[in-house]
């Protein structure tokens, strides 16, 4: 495993798990791996990146065929990029870092932390529902419709302008839509796998999520979450250390740029377990 300055701005690049994967480092601290959403980059973070950065060495990723990092022979699955991030995490030589991740990065965080607990100090996942049919209807219409056809219609978005800026492969912006696509269309349901999560893990939505509120609800009860009265010394509280923030206010589309995002973040990793 190699890694690699990248010339023009203050990244890096790791061989890794079959990937050329491009990570950024900021600030000092316990140290966070930041995995954004789908069709975007690190840089969405930017909003909240200061705060976070503040207090935590941040390890801010692309993940498989977004932003810096080029696409690979292999579909866009939560469960495949966790080991990305669990190759990355042991080749920089970090100990238990906190994983944060928002809506895909959210459901690869959850996978980091299924498949890699050993790994991990605390995860936050955002905006990630565990089934697919927990998100509105409208909106899995809407997803059906997402696949190369789609690119000429995307070319006046921020997600494009992003992809044309800054991706290896320019061109490759019409295959990562049929593969983006193609992983909303299949069918999945990681409940049983969510029951079983040993990491402390923060579940985290919008008021106004692509899942109803009540989704988020169900996952905290998954993980011992919201079953009886916390008592006056948070005694009762889920045994696993997991917790719940509903942020008010916010959507899918702008939770991660929230102030909000960052409080509850932090709140939740700097707390002593």
């Amino acid at each position: 495993m190699t890694t690699t300055e990248q010339p023009t701005g203050t990244g890096q690049y790791a061989d890794v798990n079959g990937i050329h994967l491009y990570y950024e480092t900021h600030g000092t601290g316990r140290p966070l791996v930041l995995l954004h959403g789908g069709l975007a980059s690190g840089e969405m973070f930017g909003p909240v990146l200061p705060a976070l950065a503040d207090h935590h060495q941040v390890i801010l990723v692309d993940l498989q065929g977004h932003g810096r990092t080029a696409d690979i022979d292999r579909p866009i699955d939560v469960t495949l990029m966790a080991g990305d991030v669990a190759a990355l995490i042991e080749h920089l030589g970090l100990h238990k870092p906190d994983v944060v991740g928002f809506s895909l990065g959210g459901g690869v965080a959850l996978q980091v932390g299924i498949q890699y607990p050993h790994l991990v100090g605390r995860l936050v996942a955002a905006s990630a529902h565990v089934r697919r049919d927990a998100i509105h209807a409208e909106l899995l219409q809407q997803q059906g419709q997402v696949n190369a056809a789609a690119a000429e219609f995307m070319k006046d978005t921020p997600m494009y302008e992003l992809y044309q800026r800054v991706a290896p492969r320019p061109e490759d912006f019409p295959r990562l839509l049929d593969k983006i696509g193609a992983a909303m269309a299949k069918d999945y349901d990681f409940t049983e796998q969510i029951r079983g999560l040993q990491v402390p893990t923060l579940i985290m939505a919008a008021d106004a999520d692509m899942a109803p509120p009540s989704h988020y609800v169900e996952v905290f009860k998954l993980l011992d979450g919201g079953l009886r009265d916390g008592g006056w010394m948070g005694e009762n509280r889920p045994k696993g250390g997991h917790a719940l923030a509903i942020l008010p206010g916010v959507t899918h589309y702008d939770i991660a740029d929230s102030p909000l995002f960052a409080a509850a973040t932090l709140a939740f990793l700097d707390k002593q377990a």
